[in-house]
């Protein structure tokens, strides 16, 4: 008889971000015990999970880290992301790995982000620190090749804005526009060859009384992702453009934005913009839904 080979397992947790309900934000993978796994064998996990994204929490590099992350989607590493950032600090203060304190320092590929923790238990809100924006620009026959390929109108050219993800965000002026979306993924898709647009996200204002000053949705679907429930990093882009092109003002420093309600979600990203430099943090409440072990491939 052949002998089985060892079997590698992980403490495991998978957090539905951006909300306080169970299955109304945006599911992520937490892989604990990440020492050991190939980048190979965390992209191989991370296609199985078949979640928007998994993270591998490893130790830091870096003395004035916590804590270290490698992120990846079904298809690709990324070296930031919004709702695996503050979904697996969520993870890691639960299950008591790190300490239970205001201030945490998340490493991952870019580089040393602050985490803000506010309050306890099932109340906590966690916020980071998103990479400083970097922004491109895009040929004015981008304008008309996007409302093409959502089937609406722009407010303005779309802008390039880079947090990690290089999200093409467009504004579409009003709430009521981004909800009654319906894009065509395959021409989204073709955009990639035309434009290097991955990564979408439209925004419009809402309507006073509505409880949130934007929605939100965003698209990635030549990254096997064709909607994104509740998006921490496209949440911060569209922070960045409002402060880059004036528009903040009209909406305040301080906005929260809603997402995912054309998915059954009700996702929630607290935005705050500094005036001023234009830093962006975004944050939220995390629950998770499953706690336990994961079978890892065998080596």
């Amino acid at each position: 008889m052949h002998s089985q080979p060892t079997l590698r397992t992980s403490s495991f947790k998978q957090v539905d971000v951006f909300t306080s309900e169970p299955m109304r934000g945006n599911p992520l993978a937490v892989i604990f015990d990440a020492e050991g796994l190939t980048t190979e064998e965390m992209q191989h996990i991370a296609s199985w999970t078949n979640l928007s994204e998994t993270t591998f929490v490893l130790p830091p590099t870096d003395a004035a880290a916590d804590y270290r992350i490698r992120i990846f989607t079904p298809r690709t590493e990324l070296p930031f992301a919004g709702h695996p950032s503050v979904g697996t600090a969520h993870a890691l203060l639960e299950a008591e790995r790190v300490a239970a304190k205001p201030a945490l320092v998340q490493e991952c590929a870019a580089g040393l982000l602050p985490v803000r923790v506010a309050g306890s238990g099932a109340e906590r809100r966690i916020f980071v620190s998103t990479p400083r924006a970097r922004f491109g620009k895009l040929p004015d026959t981008a304008r008309d090749a996007f409302a093409r390929a959502f089937g609406a109108s722009l407010a303005a050219q779309p802008l390039p804005v880079r947090v990690g993800p290089n999200w093409m965000i467009c504004d579409l002026g009003s709430a009521d526009a981004v909800h009654a979306l319906k894009p065509d993924m395959q021409a989204m898709i073709s955009l990639r060859a035309s434009f290097d647009a991955v990564y979408f996200c439209v925004f419009g204002r809402a309507a006073a009384g509505a409880g949130h000053a934007i929605a939100v949705r965003a698209f990635c679907p030549a990254d096997g992702i064709p909607e994104d429930p509740v998006t921490g990093s496209a949440n911060a882009a569209v922070g960045a453009y409002l402060h880059a092109s004036g528009e903040l003002a009209k909406i305040g420093v301080e906005y929260r934005a809603s997402q995912g309600r054309e998915m059954g979600r009700d996702g929630y990203v607290d935005v705050r913009v500094d005036a001023n430099s234009g830093a962006v943090e975004i944050g939220g409440q995390s629950i998770t839904c499953l706690d336990g072990t994961l079978a890892l491939p065998h080596a």
